[in-house]
């Protein structure tokens, strides 16, 4: 992982003291005295609340049911609602960063989370909470993809490096932290609010980040050659058409028994996209300023990147949701053990993503491959732990904690490697594309392997413990079997 000689060490860009969206060295950030810690800071505690939103309330959604006298379809549209948004509308946030200002649009992305969050903890109807949550995830969308074009713009060499390898931490450990932090919320009860500080804790760190962000953030205007790139019309509805066709039956099919529906959404989904990467090349053949920068697609790993971040997500996804599944629905936890059951694997993402850069640079490369099949291993140990019907004791911990370091060692390197040589310039796309193959990872990973688990458990009979661990059992198998070609697919890389 090598950066390009002009953001390496030694070779640090003048700062343009016209231009506030100019890249600061290592040591100070654009506008404070205070260095780039406290804006990095910042930036990954947007990201963390925004990763959180998307699994914190699932352990809620019984008290959200019981609270509002929401069906099932409400309380499905409640938890997708906001991926649905926030997926479809991610890239249509990278390109706006470009126009008007990322540090401008982060702002705003964040104000508007922020308001819609206490709008959820406030909302006295079901229809009321599907809508803001809606626009939380349109929150996100502006803000998410700023992140990683201000780091870029921030830091250099080594720092760059750590940096990208701490958000790529934060995206992937907030999934098991929603679990934990949604169980202990609703379990605390705080002043008899029930499931409403789910969503209203968001609004004073929120508010701290804003009156931060509002200091250290870059608020200029951007330079001309990326405000002269424009929007993309046509692009951004070819793709946003595409996403939304794919993204809206991954996260209502399997409720709704996988109708025609559905089918036909997947479908058309491949059509638009087929017409939207047609539309992109002939525009970028022209001369014209694609959606997505093909040098971005051609970089050395890209590809690669994509699809390991896909896998990885699915199948870290897939395990949080059926084990989740189990341990409410076969072992009968309540909503905070099922959350602090997921402490570990919490716990050891967040060390293993932060420490691996310790390692010694000759293991880089092996890293990901390795980290795919100790996930798998891992996750193979949890449906061991869990046969029978028991509770797992020390095996159930143990494979956390490896599937944790797994993931970890998966996501991180692979993530932070696509990232290394992104020109600044080029850090929106590659943030826009990496941030919705990282949703669209999860949505397939719930989709995909909730579905086998929850198949497998209606042909078993009776949702009791025993027949709720064969059924884990069985996805357990399959998760490790989804991480053998990310594993093999790096190996044969290296050969060549």
């Amino acid at each position: 992982m090598t950066t390009t000689p002009h953001t390496g060490p030694g070779t640090t860009p003048v700062p343009d003291l016209a231009n506030s969206e100019a890249p600061a060295t290592d040591s100070e950030a654009p506008g404070t005295d205070n260095g780039p810690r406290l804006l990095l800071a910042a930036l990954l505690t947007a990201s963390f609340m925004a990763v959180l939103d998307v699994f914190i309330v699932n352990v809620a959604a019984p008290a959200i049911g019981t609270g509002l006298r929401a069906s099932g379809s409400d309380l499905q549209l409640v938890i997708a609602g906001y991926t649905i948004t926030y997926a479809v509308l991610l890239i249509t946030g990278a390109r706006l960063g470009d126009l008007l200002g990322h540090g401008r649009v982060h702002l705003a992305g964040l104000a508007l989370f922020t308001a819609a969050s206490a709008a959820c903890g406030l909302a006295s109807g079901v229809t009321a909470l599907i809508v803001f949550r809606l626009v939380q995830g349109a929150g996100s969308a502006l803000m998410i993809p700023q992140v990683l074009s201000l780091i870029q713009r921030t830091f250099t060499g080594e720092a760059r490096g750590r940096a990208l390898g701490a958000y790529a931490a934060v995206l992937a450990v907030g999934a098991a932290a929603g679990q934990i932090a949604g169980g202990v919320l609703v379990a605390a009860d705080l002043f008899g609010t029930g499931w409403r500080p789910v969503f209203l804790v968001n609004v004073p760190v929120g508010a701290v980040l804003l009156l931060v962000g509002a200091k250290v953030l870059p608020l200029g205007a951007p330079d001309g050659r990326e405000a002269a790139r424009g929007l993309d019309v046509p692009g951004l509805v070819l793709l946003g058409a595409s996403v939304s066709l794919l993204t809206v039956p991954l996260v209502l099919g399997q409720g709704e028994g996988w109708p025609l529906w559905a089918w036909l959404s997947l479908a058309a989904s491949a059509v638009l996209f087929a017409l939207f990467c047609g539309y992109e090349s002939r525009l970028a053949r022209r001369g014209g300023a694609p959606l997505i920068a093909p040098r971005v697609l051609r970089m050395p790993g890209m590809g690669l990147a994509v699809f390991r971040v896909l896998a990885v997500m699915s199948v870290n996804a897939g395990f949080l949701f059926a084990l989740t599944l189990h341990f409410q629905g076969g072992l009968g936890f309540s909503a905070l053990r099922a959350g602090l059951t997921f402490a570990p694997t919490a716990a050891v993402f967040g060390a293993v993503g932060l420490g691996w850069r310790a390692l010694p640079r000759s293991w880089w490369p092996a890293l990901a491959p390795a980290g795919f099949l100790l996930a798998g291993a891992g996750v193979v140990g949890v449906g061991l732990a869990l046969r029978g019907g028991h509770s797992g004791g020390a095996g159930l911990y143990a494979g956390c904690v490896c599937a944790g370091a797994g993931l970890a060692l998966a996501f991180g390197p692979t993530f932070t490697g696509a990232l290394a040589t992104v020109r600044p310039e080029d850090a929106a796309d590659a943030s826009g594309l990496l941030a919705t193959v990282n949703q669209l990872g999860q949505l397939i990973g719930v989709a995909a392997f909730g579905t086998l688990f929850l198949n497998r458990l209606e042909s078993l009979g009776v949702p009791r413990a025993y027949t709720s661990a064969e059924a884990f059992s069985v996805t357990a198998w399959a998760l490790a079997a989804a991480a053998v070609p990310a594993a093999v697919s790096g190996l044969v890389l290296r050969r060549r």
